[in-house]
Formats: structure tokens, C-alpha cells, sequence
């Protein structure tokens, strides 16, 4: 077993056993608080997880850093070396209000290149693993690289202060679009992008932790992810993002762009 393997077991290994505290942790009453308004929350499950991904990380690979949702971050200027990106629960307000719909995003980057990654649906029970070069594949089988179908021939996904605000171009891509779906999880809207269950996820704001995992997934399954005027993501701020097909990609972003 070489390196990359051995370090996939044990990433497989911590994201299922952090899968099952929270599950077990809907038995008991759940404490929430809120961050800067009452659609950003965090619970208990949220730091526990992260404090467990965290000390396994620390553990077994000292001296890498770790870029963390619930943590300071300050030391974290730059993506040179190895730095771990973690979402400890990504639809928080999914976890607590549906107790569905959310997942564990783990993804290790060196030199700001995505090399492993993944994310797992902790209530489907479905774990979607990338390896650069190596594709992708879900519970451990191979998925396929996604077909390159247009706007006007698929669903998009699209975050709800975007739907909710006054941009008429996103308006006019739900139209373009044949339907607008909404999972409230960054993560799981990557996957379905990445699958071919929809053609695009349009964001208006993801943090880095929202952004690591799924873009190597989606890269690797030969979708574009890109900011909205078609620029490459910061890794070390939030972004404004669209994940989709070839086609839809650059179909949505002449539209975001106000070219066409």
C-alpha cells in the first residue's frame, strides 16, 4: 500500500466514524448558536467533529497545517505545502432544521492544488472520494465523467441569496435553465452538479471550506468551477461560484457577465 492509499484509509476511516457521532447525536437535544445571523449557525456537532478530524490529522500527520471553518485560521496566509480544508457539517441549518441534506467535506491540498478529497452524505450514507489523476467514484465505485449538456437541456442549482436578491441574470439562467433546485448545501450541489443530476450550481459566496473539496471532485469528473466572471476561485477567501458543464459553464457566465 503506498502513501496515497494509506492516507485515503484513514481519511475514509475518520469521516465515517465522525458520520456516525452525528447520527447518533439526533437522540439527543442539539445546541445551536448562531455566527453572524440566524441562517449562519453552529452546533456542538459541528466543533466535535472538527475537534476530531483535527487531533487524527495532528496525530498522524504533524506539521500539516489545517484550514478549518470553526477555527481561527490565522496562521493561514498561503496554500504552500500540504493544508488539510474541512467543513465539519456543510447545510448546518439543514442538519438542525431537516436533520438532512448535509455532509463532511475533507480535502487535502499541497502547493494550492487539490489532491484528495471528498464528501460524504451522512444520511445516504454516500461517500464521494477524489484523487487527482485518478477520478472519482462513490462508496468506492468509479463514477463517470459527466456529460457536456447545456443550460437549456438540464436543472441548476442556485443559492438562495442569489434567488432572493435582485440579480435579473440569474433569473434569466432559471428560465434558460428547464428548472431551478435548491439542497441548501454547497457540497451536495457540487456532487449533483459533478453527477449529472443538474448541469450548474450558481453560489453567491463560498467560503474556502465550502469550495476545496467539491472542486477537485468536479474537475475531475471534467466540470468547470470558476468565480462568476470565469475567473479562477481563491482559495484563501470567498468566492462567488459557478460549478457546471463545459457548455453551461460558458453559457451562464456571458449571462452573469451581462453579455448576452
Amino acid at each position: 500500500m503506498n502513501q496515497v492509499e494509506k492516507r485515503n484509509q484513514l481519511i475514509t476511516e475518520w469521516i465515517l466514524e465522525a458520520g456516525e457521532k452525528i447520527k447518533d447525536s439526533f437522540k439527543e437535544t442539539i445546541q445551536v448558536e448562531q455566527k453572524t445571523n440566524r441562517n449562519d449557525l453552529v452546533t456542538e456537532m459541528d466543533k466535535k467533529t472538527e475537534k476530531q478530524l483535527t487531533e487524527n490529522i495532528q496525530q498522524y500527520f504533524p506539521g500539516e497545517r489545517i484550514f478549518a471553518e470553526e477555527s481561527n485560521n490565522k496562521d493561514i496566509q498561503d496554500l504552500s505545502g500540504i493544508v488539510w480544508i474541512i467543513d465539519p457539517i456543510d447545510g448546518t441549518l439543514n442538519f438542525v432544521k431537516q436533520q438532512n441534506d448535509f455532509a463532511i467535506m475533507v480535502a487535502v491540498y499541497e502547493d494550492g492544488i487539490g489532491q484528495m478529497s471528498y464528501i460524504y452524505d451522512v444520511m445516504k450514507g454516500e461517500l464521494y472520494t477524489a484523487i487527482k489523476d485518478k477520478g472519482v467514484s462513490c462508496n468506492g465505485q468509479p463514477i463517470e465523467k459527466a456529460q457536456d449538456i447545456a443550460l437549456e437541456n438540464g436543472l441548476v442549482a442556485i443559492s438562495s441569496p442569489l434567488l432572493s436578491g435582485d440579480n435579473d441574470a440569474v433569473r434569466k439562467i432559471g428560465r434558460k435553465s428547464n428548472g431551478v433546485r435548491m439542497v441548501g448545501s454547497a457540497g451536495l450541489e457540487t456532487v449533483y452538479a459533478s453527477t449529472g443530476r443538474i448541469v450548474a450550481y450558481i453560489a453567491a459566496s463560498l467560503a474556502p471550506w465550502d469550495i476545496a473539496a467539491g472542486k477537485l471532485i468536479a474537475e475531475e469528473l471534467g466540470l468547470v468551477y470558476t468565480q462568476h466572471n470565469g475567473r479562477k476561485v481563491d482559495l484563501l477567501q470567498k468566492n462567488p461560484v459557478i460549478v457546471a458543464t463545459p457548455t453551461a459553464h460558458e453559457t451562464i457566465v456571458e449571462m452573469l457577465t451581462q453579455k448576452v
